[in-house]
Formats: C-alpha cells, structure tokens, sequence
C-alpha cells in the first residue's frame, strides 16, 4: 500500500501510450501527487520544461519509445542543462534490454521500471526518490 509523501508533489509525465498513462495517473495520485502534467513525446516535454509559466515538476516520469524525441535523447538532453538536470528522473518502458537500463543509469535516470507496470516496483522507484529527493530538496524558484 502507498503512503502518501510528506508534501504533495508535480510530475511531469512523457507518454505516448493513454491507457499507461492513466494507469501511471492512478498510481501517482494514490501516492499524492498534487499535479499531474502529460506530454506525448519529447519536444512536448522540453516545452513544457522551458515555459517559464509553467511550474518546474519535482519529478518526471519518461517513457523511452515516443515519437519526434524518443525518451533517451530527452534524457539525455535533461540531464546536460544544467536548468534541468537536478529534476528526477523515472524511466518506464517496455523495454529491458540491458543496453537500455545501462544507457539510462549512463545518462543518470534516477530510477528504472519495466512495463508492464509491476505497482510495487513503481512505488518503491518513486518512494526512493522521496527518500533522497523530494522530501528534503531545497526548491530555488525559476529564473
């Protein structure tokens, strides 16, 4: 059973599949997710990341396989700007291709879980990085 955080937090979910999506949603809301903003790809995700009217997620949960920019190029690319890269990040895909989790971990996801979603595994990704992340990050407002 999820126990909620300490503080309700945002997540910037990137996927392409709805029926995922909504199940992820029902997962992060039982977890106490204040707000929950869905993107489709990539190009949508960095967007939103750098409309400075948009409020900066406290975590971001990335499906690897989209279109336009798949997950592995945004996450390379979140985690080279240096505006970005202190935002967590969870990987959830289809795939477990060793190649795949080690590119990940290389390009420094914060956690990584296979679908089909094993809820377990997605909230103890999630519980981890309140552990280090969430409950004690100093928040500096956007520049």
């Amino acid at each position: 059973m999820m126990i909620a955080p300490a503080r309700p937090y945002d997540v910037l979910l990137v996927e392409d599949d709805a029926a995922d999506a909504m199940l992820i949603e029902d997962a992060l809301t039982a977890r106490g997710t204040r707000v929950l903003t869905q993107v489709e790809d990539g190009i949508a995700a960095l967007d939103y990341l750098r409309d400075p009217r948009h409020p900066r997620p406290d975590l971001i949960v990335l499906d690897l396989n989209m279109p336009r920019m798949n997950g592995r190029e945004l996450l390379a690319v979140i985690k080279n700007d240096e505006d970005l890269r202190a935002i967590p990040v969870v990987v959830l895909t289809t795939s477990s291709a060793p190649d795949d989790v080690s590119g990940a971990y290389r390009r420094h996801a914060n956690a990584y879980v296979t679908k089909p979603v094993n809820l377990d595994d997605f909230e103890r990704a999630v519980q981890s990085i309140d552990a280090f992340y969430l409950d004690t990050a100093t928040h500096l407002p956007r520049q």
